[in-house]
């Protein structure tokens, strides 16, 4: 059973990797209408989220809403301007894409330690799992001396350890608002993934800490 999920989670990730070049990589205007539909997506889904967890219409669920869509727009946003450095923006896409099926593979092979009490599914060695896998592509870019990003090795050794991190605190977050709806997955639109939300709860936070760290100059 492991064996063909983690199968379908990987030929779905391949999938959407390979449609994710199509559009990025295409005319601009595609690519700016793919990060919309996604985000109307995701945004949609959590909302979806939310009204199952049954809280009661005040002005706070209101106050979610207008975060999350605020939040959105500026993901959005620091997509669009993160793909001026085609190849860098990759390279982002590329860490949290390794740390996922990293902290999937390794939690599931060793098991052990739970990492925590808002997602027990996730375990300490799945954790360590995703941080060894995320350095994956800055191994590629070493061996090819791939010189697209203006940092040493060791700011890149560090910023892939808080993309990463960032990755799996968003993957966290959004298991806690699962839990409290009591749902496996956000949607069903990805096979092996569930919603779009479950396939980019990471993502969704780790670009706007890329998009931050590449104002800094980092």
């Amino acid at each position: 059973m492991m064996i063909n999920n983690l199968i379908t989670r990987i030929m779905t990730s391949i999938g959407l990797f390979i449609f994710f070049i199509i559009f990025f990589f295409s005319h601009n205007h595609a690519w700016f209408f793919l990060i919309i539909l996604g985000s109307s997506i995701v945004f949609l889904e959590f909302i979806g989220l939310v009204n199952k967890i049954g809280i009661k219409k005040t002005i706070y669920t209101n106050m979610i809403f207008l975060f999350t869509f605020f939040y959105l727009c500026f993901l959005t946003y620091c997509l669009i301007k993160l793909s001026d450095s085609k190849l860098n923006t990759v390279f982002i896409l590329s860490i949290c894409i390794f740390s996922d099926v990293g902290g999937y593979v390794v939690g599931k092979l060793i098991g052990g330690k739970k990492l925590t009490k808002i997602s027990p599914k996730k375990t300490v060695s799945g954790s360590i799992g995703s941080f060894v896998f995320s350095y994956i592509p800055l191994f590629i870019i070493y061996m090819y001396k791939l010189d697209f990003i203006n940092s040493d090795i060791f700011r890149l050794m560090l910023y892939t350890f808080l993309i990463s991190l960032t990755c799996q605190t968003g993957d966290i977050i959004i298991s806690f608002f699962k839990r409290k709806a009591k749902v496996k997955d956000t949607g069903k639109l990805l096979p092996g993934h569930g919603g779009l939300l479950d396939r980019v709860d990471g993502l969704i936070f780790a670009v706007p800490v890329a998009f931050i760290f590449s104002k800094l100059n980092f």
